[in-house]
């Protein structure tokens, strides 16, 4: 009964003040906006770049050759090191925290033709892994190189999808031949477009895919252009990366020290710095947002202030009659919780609203900012903001009038 009739006050107080009650909402409605929405688009904006930086892979390393600048055991500095396809099996052995690895051959200006298409595109020599590693992923109907082709030098090719269209068009490329220079190859697959938003060569999209062993007995290349491999555990990177340096420094005879003896890039640092970035912004947004959303509460309290003036003699009347404090103080904290929650179903209404809008961002756009997402951390954050501000713009107007004298309010 006490709670149905403090909700028929409510109601009743907001038909005799509903210009103020309005605006008083409006300000909650307009913070829960701002937080939601702004929250939302960080969200958005880290998950797309998230997918854009693992376009080259989830967390792997790539290693390249380098110049030692650091004298060691008798030889000089200014040693050039170039890797090897031994290098590949020596690391898998040696390392126990290697979990994947694949040498990579590389090489431009090779005309890659079909009929009277022909392109130079970047061309790759690789491992069946290096497609996992690197996000490859085969049209549905093709495939990835396998072990069979790199065990029987098989002239199979998977190609880039800019380069499928290309050479192909809208026709059908898998099971079609296009000539390498003057050497036919079988295409077997087509990769899947995928957003790229980093490479070290080209971008895989202009890319030709075929096995390591039938790359060097067609280019007959000595060294690597790199060598990837992703670590067992993204935490366990740094320490891996100091047994490459010291397993190969045993080998070519350079300081492990010397970390320009190999270049090394390590997505796994990126993604430790993109961490930390987003966790900053994120930050950033939500304290943006939780700014307007306090200053829809201080409204609320100012208000809750002025309502308790108004009604001291209706506190006074309901104190001599029986009322305990904590009556008093639930019918007016009650309200405050009242209009809260009535501003921020509002607010959650126009923010879900503004978000599906924002759907319809074109797909250029969409790949540089991303989509707003109401993940489960937006909707916590935002909820826990609101109980706070609910909390804080009610308590203490509803303990003033707890704590009014009935006597003083009676004399009123």
């Amino acid at each position: 009964m006490r709670l149905i009739a403090t909700l028929s006050q409510f109601l009743h107080d907001v038909r005799a003040q509903k210009l103020r009650t309005t605006l008083t909402l409006l300000g909650i409605t307009w913070g829960t906006v701002a937080v939601v929405v702004l929250l939302a688009f960080g969200s958005g904006l880290e998950r797309q770049n998230v997918k854009n930086m693992h376009g080259i892979g989830d967390g792997i390393v790539i290693l390249f050759g380098g110049r030692t600048t650091l004298p060691f055991d008798g030889f000089p500095d200014g040693r050039g090191i170039n890797l090897r396809l031994e290098d590949v099996a020596i690391l898998r052995q040696e390392i126990s925290d290697i979990k994947q690895i694949s040498p990579e051959y590389r090489t431009m200006g090779v005309p890659v033709r079909r009929g009277t298409a022909i392109t130079t595109p970047g061309l790759t020599g690789i491992d069946p892994v290096y497609g996992d590693m690197r996000n490859i992923i085969p049209e549905p109907g093709g495939r990835f190189i396998n072990d069979l082709d790199v065990a029987g030098r098989r002239r199979v090719v998977v190609l880039g999808d800019e380069i499928k269209q290309l050479l192909f068009g809208d026709d059908e490329a898998v099971g079609k031949t296009v000539f390498v220079g003057e050497t036919p190859f079988t295409v077997v697959g087509i990769m899947q477009p995928k957003t790229q938003n980093s490479s070290y060569f080209t971008r895989d999209k202009d890319r030709v895919f075929m096995p390591s062993s039938t790359f060097r007995s067609v280019f007959g290349h000595k060294y690597l252009g790199n060598i990837i491999y992703r670590p067992t555990d993204a935490t366990r990177s740094e320490a891996v990366r100091q047994q490459v340096y010291e397993t190969l420094g045993r080998k070519y005879r350079f300081d492990p020290a010397d970390r320009d003896a190999l270049g090394v890039w390590d997505t796994n640092e990126a993604d430790k710095f993109m961490g930390y970035f987003f966790l900053g912004f994120n930050l950033f947004m939500g304290i943006i947002g939780s700014f307007t959303m306090t200053v829809g509460g201080i409204g609320v309290a100012n208000i809750m202030y002025v309502v308790v003036r108004e009604r001291t003699r209706e506190i006074g009347i309901k104190r001599s009659v029986g009322a305990r404090r904590r009556d008093v103080l639930f019918q007016f904290f009650l309200e405050s919780f009242l209009i809260v929650a009535s501003g921020a179903l509002f607010g959650m209404m126009i923010s879900v609203g503004l978000i599906e809008m924002l759907a319809y961002l074109p797909d250029g756009a969409k790949e540089v900012v991303g989509q707003p997402t109401l993940s489960p951390t937006v909707l916590v954050t935002t909820m826990s903001l609101l109980a706070a501000i609910a909390f804080l713009a009610g308590f203490f107007p509803a303990r003033r009038a707890a704590r009014l004298d009935p006597v003083e309010c009676l004399r009123s």
